[in-house]
């Protein structure tokens, strides 16, 4: 996706500092952190609890206890060694073997510090992430952490509690990646070599990138996949103010648009549409989720209605 410069004869920076690329002192960087972690708790609490349980099932079913037997409990559970034991028919209790592993698969390409409507891309990702977060931590679900670029930038292993998670919002607001351009099959394939037993996978990123759909089948096969595919409103339709400098954020390439020209405009919102039609088609044949939110969008209902769904 490309960034606008009206004024400057190269421009390869966001349109808003985005907190995952732009350091501030250490005061800042905990404001950040803090008002990230009472926003996520306060929507977790009132309002995914329930959801996510439900949304994402445990690893199957595993024995608690022996109890005696009552007027319709299932014969099948009878425990026929206990009961000849105790002189009395007693029967098997199960409960769900709960605790999963969650991991927040984040795009930290330059594309992502694109946007225009409240928040950019990043920021709407680092949201969604601490929501996420919170949201496996009330459920004592383990969460990890992979930054990718064109190369695995970061990854931190999954673990539980209130100070993991803490951990994880603030990478996710002071993380500066090395590298600016897309390559999420490196991000895939690490994935599917570290996660042994089936996880929950969200991938956040814009998907403006290509060729991922065989490391993204294979991570599906193995775990419940679900994208977060997030766009700005800018990235659908180019204002209309005449001479404008783009320039691509990932390369730093830049040119010259006219944007009151019809056949730029209906290209650049073909892109747009290309790469929202492409991203929704290999998550479909892989038999993966995808949610497309934009920025400034609540996406706190979009979630909702994702796990109600599932549910």
């Amino acid at each position: 996706m490309w960034l606008f410069n009206k004024n400057k004869t190269q421009n390869t920076e966001p349109l808003s500092n985005s907190p995952l690329s732009v350091g501030g002192d250490a005061a800042d960087l905990l404001r950040k952190v803090r008002d990230l972690e009472i926003k996520s708790k306060k929507l977790t609490n009132h309002l995914f609890t329930g959801e996510y349980h439900t949304a994402f099932k445990g690893r199957g079913m595993a024995f608690k206890e022996v109890k005696e037997y009552a007027a319709g409990d299932d014969i099948r559970f009878i425990d026929w060694n206990v009961s000849a034991r105790m002189g009395s028919t007693y029967s098997k209790v199960f409960e769900e073997e709960r605790e999963l592993s969650v991991y927040l698969l984040v795009d930290a390409s330059a594309s992502n510090l694109f946007g225009t409507n409240q928040q950019n891309k990043q920021e709407l990702i680092a949201e969604i992430c601490a929501v996420l977060a919170f949201s496996a931590l009330n459920n004592n679900d383990k969460t990890g952490l992979l930054f990718c670029t064109d190369k695995v930038e970061k990854y931190i292993p999954s673990s539980k509690g209130r100070e993991h998670v803490l951990y994880l919002v603030r990478e996710l607001v002071a993380f500066k990646p090395a590298a600016t351009k897309t390559d999420l099959v490196k991000g895939l394939q690490y994935l599917n070599n570290i996660a042994k037993h089936k996880s929950i996978v969200f991938i956040l990123s814009d998907f403006a990138d290509a060729g991922y759909h065989e490391a993204l089948r294979v991570a599906a096969r193995k775990h419940d996949v679900i994208g977060v595919q997030v766009f700005d409103k800018a990235d659908k339709y180019l204002p209309k103010i005449g001479l404008l400098q783009v320039a691509d954020p990932e390369t730093g390439e830049t040119l010259w648009l006219d944007t009151n020209d019809a056949a730029v405009q209906v290209a650049y919102n073909r892109q747009y549409h290309q790469i929202m039609d492409d991203a929704a088609t290999i998550f479909r044949k892989a038999g993966a989720d995808l949610l497309q939110i934009e920025t400034g969008q609540d996406y706190v209902k979009a979630l909702q209605h994702f796990f109600i769904k599932r549910a």
